[in-house]
This record gives structure tokens, C-alpha cells and sequence, in this order.
């Protein structure tokens, strides 16, 4: 008898089985584990994460490294992502500020238009003006509110305020006449005074109309026609907005700065196509279906899309050693997103939400990587390496073992980034597909349509169900449900959207979202990136190219694991009457570890 372990190097993760050969040549399996993946897939990196692996597989069965005769290791290839935005204008006002500012709290309510003045020159201004007054920090809300009174009483025409200090609502309470307060604005020194302005708070439970609206903003500064489309970016980042300041250029002047997207070229094996990012992710895969069989791709010189497609090779080079012009693209996966651009002027960090395209790439390497990753293992550890398969096939081979399974049968492995595909028919012939696009390009996808500015937030959002804490005793789940709690919650949870992360709770300290749009987002991303994909790669491995050859499938992978992609791909599926659902290896491991015990299956033939 003799031990073999089979190792799956995923992107995120790497797996281990341990299996006995029998003296009859019959497998016995006996271990296996699930540790983080080092490095980049399919480099050396691997090694550590591979030996941390089969260490532990291998002390579930208090055996060491040296027991092993042979460990089959899969072909990893390399899957990164990146981004490609459609054509944006950015407008820069000139010699100006503008605040798409949404304090918690703004004072007041109404549209205040009027020229800037600093509070202390307020007592001394004319009284024919309207003003919008700024209060910088070292001014309290007890004496501002003082200032503009007595300002009222003097026919100063005040018509809005703009302060530092978190004192709106102080300010207002005291104040004799309502105007619109907006606060909490840091840069206020680089407001500019003596220039007109226009302040914006939005009834309670409301947003703003006026400064959300280019035709409003054209109306309140005179604009021409020509003036109003470069507004355009300012109005859409005002949009939801509780409040809002908007400045107008003391010369009316403005640049326009176009950044390109780009035309991606898809070179395929007999023809080639060139498409432009702008006509969007649809045009780009109709492209890629056209081509067929991808060589490589490339982006124009200059330009979003060819400034990622270059990064992109260029990380790879760098990570495999070998030269630039070795690393292809093998495989593309577009998808239509929104992401929001920073507004130029802005004082508050105002963003538009503009559309783009994201592209997930798969980099092809040569053999080589894999080669070092095998020789390093095998000079450290003094065990045998095989690079042993494809990781479609070998995934194929471990979805058999799933219960209530049998030929003809496919497979779906969704990994991080990557969507694996393979059939086997009745005969034992194998045809598999290996494709971009997968877990990471929906975090992706999560992060920039929410605007969170963080991957790690955005994976759990994607892995996990939400909530909304309305007491400190109970919370209301995505699914309506209302779950009570024996004990206080954290008070910092009242009010608050969180993650419902197994026996935990991550916030989300993000005020304008709500749990609506995050449920939204989150089931539009899986379903642009895993079902379209699963149904792309099914089809090119399917008989004919025919969904309804395929039977069965079985959903093995990572992703497999999560709440809603399964039941999402299923229900897609069954328009086929394809019987689909989650893989259930060696009738122990669940959807996981499919590609491990595949290769040590294969070990027999």
C-alpha cells in the first residue's frame, strides 16, 4: 500500500486529498484539507501553501510528508482582473469649489442662492445682496447664530449658511428664519468668497431637486447651453443627496478632458476582431464568441483598456519571469457596470456614477511556472511531483463520486477567477473549457456599484446575508424575518445594515445605502458574472453546442458553497430541465475538493 496525495492550487484556496493505493490497485480515500492559497496562482509562491496543505491532511492520519510516493499536483493557470472605464468627461471648473456634500445632519430647508461672504464681514455688507454665509471652526454656533439674527434684523438678506463645525441643526434651533445649513464641510477655507453660490437641503425624508438637476443648476447661474453639459457630472453627483452647495466659476470657464476606453483587439487562431469599450460588455463578448479560439488580446496604445491589458501582462511577466511578449490572454469576460468618478473641484470627495466595463482576464503562461512550482516541491519535500491534469477534467472525475450522479455528466467548478466547464459522456470522454471570470470579478463588481472603497467588505457582502438592526434587541434579515437577541446588541449596530457573517455582525458605515440597493447589487453581480458565465461555458462544452444535450450538472468549487449562486444557476437551468445542484465529493466533502480527488482518481486511470 502506498499513500498519494492529490493538490488543487485554486486562487484562493488549495486543497488536499490523501488516498491509499491498495495492493488489489484500489483506492481507499482518507484525508483531506482546505488551507489559503500562497501567492499568485501557478507560481512558485504556490510551495508554501501546498506543504501547508499536506501537513495537515497528513496529521489528520498521523502520517508525515516522507509517507507520501507521489503528490499530483493541477494545472494552475494564472486568472487577474481589471478594470476598463467607458469614455469619461471630467469637468474642471476653473478657479472654483463645488460641495456635493450629504452631512447626517444639514439644518433648515429650502434653496438659498446669494453671494459668499465670510461671517465676521457680515454686519458691514450691503443690504440690496443676498448672501450665503461661511463659518469657519473658531466660530461657535451660539455666536453664529448671534451674527446672522442680527443680521436678519438689519434686512441682511441671508439666504443659506456653510459651516465646519458639526452645528447645523444648533445653528437653526436659533435662528429666527429658516434657511438651508449645510456642515461638517473640512476644506472650507478653499471656498472661494465673493462669488455666487447656491445652497440646497432637502425637506426631511426627501432629496434635493434643484442642484441634482443640470437645467436647475442652469437656471440659478444664467448658464448657456454650452456651460450647462459641462454641469452635467456635477448635477449627477448630486443626485440622493440630502444636501448640497454648488459655486459658480468666477469666469464662467471650463476644460474638458476626455480619457479614451480604448478598442480591445481579440486575436483569435484564423480571425481577429477589434471592438470598442464604449459600445459596451455585450459588443465585447459578441466579439469574442465571433472569434472563437483566442490567442491573445490586446488594448490601444493610450487609452484605459490598453493601459490594463498592459499592467496586466506586464504582473504577469514579472511574477513567471518570462518575457512580456510570452504572456497571452486567453480568455476575456465582460461585464456593464457602474463605478463612481471623482468630480474635479469637489471639497467633500463627490463622485459621479459613470458607466464601465469591467474586464475579467485569464493570462496564459507557459508550461514553465508549473514546472518550478513541481521541481521546488519536489526538491523540498523529497516526494515525487506530478503535474497530473486539467483542472476541468480532474474537477469532472472527483463530481462522479457525488451521490445520485452518473454519465453523460458536467460539471461547473466557480472558483475565484475562474469558471471551469467539463462533460463526460457515457464512452468516459472528457471536454472541458477553462474561462475568466468568477468570485473575484463579483466582489469587483459589488465594490465599485456601492462605492465602498473596500474589497474586504465587499467579499463579505458577497458571501453572506444582511440585516438591519432596528432595536437593541432585534434585527430584521433580507428575507423579512425578524430575529430577537436575549442579550443588548452593540449599541454602534442600532440603526446600522450588517453583515450577518455566521455568529457574527460586520457594519456597513455607509449612509447612503440601503439594504435594498445592497441585495440588489450583490444578486445583479452574481447574476451577470456566475450565471452568464456558467450558461457561456456550458454551451461551448455541451454536444452541438446544445444546452439540452446536457443532463446533468453538478456545481463544485468555493462558490458552490454560497446562499444564492447555486438556487440562481438552478433556476436558470431548469428552463433547460437540466437537473442541477450542488456536488457532494467522496459523499463527505460537500462541493469542495473536487479537483484533489479527481487527481488522485486519475492516478488509476
Amino acid at each position: 500500500m502506498k499513500l498519494i496525495a492529490g493538490v488543487d492550487i485554486g486562487n484562493s484556496t488549495t486543497e488536499v486529498c490523501i488516498a491509499a493505493i491498495k495492493d488489489d490497485n484500489t483506492l481507499e480515500f482518507l484525508s483531506s484539507s482546505l488551507t489559503a492559497t500562497t501567492g499568485v496562482k501557478g507560481t512558485v509562491d504556490n510551495v508554501t501553501g501546498v506543504i501547508n496543505g499536506l501537513t495537515e491532511a497528513l496529521k489528520k492520519i498521523d502520517k508525515n510528508i516522507s509517507d507520501l510516493s507521489l503528490i499530483r499536483i493541477n494545472e494552475a493557470a494564472p486568472v487577474v482582473c481589471g478594470a476598463a472605464m467607458e469614455t469619461i468627461t471630467e469637468t474642471v471648473i476653473t478657479g472654483s469649489t463645488m460641495i456635493g456634500h450629504n452631512p447626517s445632519t444639514p439644518g433648515g430647508v429650502g434653496l438659498g442662492v446669494g453671494e459668499i461672504i465670510h461671517i465676521k464681514d457680515l454686519p458691514d455688507a450691503a443690504k440690496k445682496k443676498s448672501y450665503i454665509v461661511v463659518i469657519p471652526k473658531e466660530i461657535g454656533y451660539e455666536e453664529a447664530s448671534r451674527i446672522i439674527n442680527m443680521s436678519f434684523e438689519n434686512d441682511i438678506d441671508v439666504k443659506a449658511a456653510i459651516v465646519q463645525n458639526d452645528e447645523a441643526v444648533l445653528i437653526n434651533n436659533r435662528l429666527k428664519k429658516t434657511i438651508p445649513i449645510v456642515d461638517e464641510v473640512r476644506q472650507i477655507e478653499k471656498i472661494p468668497l465673493g462669488v455666487v453660490a447656491a445652497v440646497e437641503v432637502a425637506p426631511e425624508g426627501k432629496s434635493i431637486s434643484t442642484l441634482s438637476n443640470p437645467y436647475g443648476i442652469a437656471t440659478i447661474f444664467d448658464l448657456t447651453p454650452e456651460e450647462t453639459k459641462y454641469v452635467i457630472p456635477i448635477s449627477k453627483s448630486l443626485i440622493g443627496k440630502k444636501s448640497a452647495v454648488v459655486i459658480k466659476t468666477p469666469k464662467g470657464q471650463v476644460k474638458e478632458r476626455i480619457i479614451p476606453a480604448g478598442n480591445l483587439l481579440i486575436i483569435g487562431s484564423t480571425m481577429s476582431s477589434k471592438v470598442s469599450v464604449d459600445s459596451g460588455a455585450e459588443a465585447i463578448m459578441e466579439s469574442v464568441e465571433e472569434v472563437g479560439t483566442i490567442d491573445d488580446v490586446e488594448g490601444e496604445k493610450n487609452t484605459n483598456v490598453g493601459n490594463m491589458i498592459k499592467n496586466l501582462k506586464s504582473k504577469m511577466s514579472s511574477i513567471t519571469g518570462q518575457k512580456i511578449d510570452k504572456v497571452k490572454i486567453k480568455d476575456i469576460f465582460a461585464v456593464d457596470t457602474t463605478v463612481p468618478v471623482k468630480v474635479e473641484g469637489g471639497l467633500a470627495g463627490e463622485t459621479s456614477m459613470e458607466k464601465a466595463v469591467v474586464l475579467a482576464a485569464m493570462v496564459k503562461t507557459n508550461a514553465l511556472p508549473m514546472i518550478e512550482i513541481a521541481e521546488k516541491l519536489q526538491r523540498e519535500l523529497g516526494v515525487f511531483v506530478k503535474i497530473a491534469g486539467v483542472e476541468a477534467v480532474m474537477a469532472a472525475l472527483g463530481a462522479l463520486t457525488t451521490p445520485g450522479t452518473k454519465l453523460p455528466l458536467a460539471i461547473l467548478d466557480i472558483g475565484g477567477g475562474s469558471t471551469d466547464a467539463a462533460v463526460i459522456d457515457e464512452k468516459g470522454i472528457v471536454k472541458s473549457i477553462h474561462m475568466a471570470g468568477a468570485g473575484e470579478l463579483v466582489t469587483m463588481l459589488i465594490d465599485s456599484e456601492l462605492g465602498l472603497n473596500d474589497r474586504y467588505l465587499s467579499e463579505e457582502i458577497k458571501k453572506n446575508p444582511i440585516g438591519k438592526v432596528e432595536s437593541l434587541f432585534h434585527i430584521r434579515m433580507e428575507n423579512r424575518e425578524i430575529k430577537f437577541f436575549a442579550k443588548p446588541l452593540n449599541p454602534r449596530f442600532y440603526g446600522r445594515i450588517v453583515i450577518l457573517k455566521e455568529n457574527d455582525m460586520i457594519p456597513i458605515f455607509k449612509e447612503d445605502l440601503t439594504m435594498e440597493k445592497i441585495i440588489y447589487v450583490r444578486r445583479q453581480a452574481k447574476y451577470k458574472v456566475f450565471v452568464k458565465n456558467a450558461f457561456r461555458a456550458l454551451t461551448k462544452i455541451a454536444p452541438g453546442n446544445n444546452l439540452r444535450q446536457i443532463p446533468n450538472v453538478v456545481l463544485v468549487g468555493g462558490s458552490a458553497l454560497d446562499f444564492e449562486i447555486p438556487e440562481m444557476i438552478l433556476t436558470e437551468l431548469s428552463n433547460y430541465k437540466i437537473i442541477a445542484g450542488r456536488g457532494n465529493i467522496r459523499k463527505v466533502e460537500g462541493p469542495r475538493n473536487a479537483v484533489a480527488t479527481g487527481l488522485v482518481m486519475s492516478y488509476l486511470g
